[in-house]
């Protein structure tokens, strides 16, 4: 599935904690189980694992529905990933390995 960096919160936030992924409604009711309380994901590397909650009602409406961890605004940071041009953000491929494990690497551009 493709998925895009998501930023939330005020452009003077410079905190990693407001980023995430966002996943379509559509890969998110394919991929994910709502009796799922977290999901895993390899970050390009099997070595970089972040650990996101899921069982929270924003993941589950249909407006919000970002994998959100200070990890990963980190993991974005640390390998030149934002800061990203206005509507542009980066996209990555994401997918499932296991029950609620995915592997997420960058798409080449």
């Amino acid at each position: 599935m493709l998925i895009t960096a998501w930023r939330g919160g005020s452009k003077d936030n410079q905190s990693c904690a407001g980023y995430g992924f966002k996943v379509t409604i559509d890969d998110r009711d394919k991929y994910f189980k709502k009796d799922w309380k977290s999901v895993v994901l390899y970050l390009a590397d099997p070595s970089v694992t972040v650990k996101v909650n899921i069982d929270k009602p924003s993941f589950w409406n249909q407006t919000c529905h970002e994998l959100i961890s200070k990890d990963i605004g980190s993991w974005l940071e640390n390998n030149g990933f934002v800061p990203w041009p206005k509507g542009k953000p980066p996209k990555f491929f994401m997918e499932p390995i296991s029950d609620a494990r995915f592997l997420v690497c960058p798409v080449k551009t």
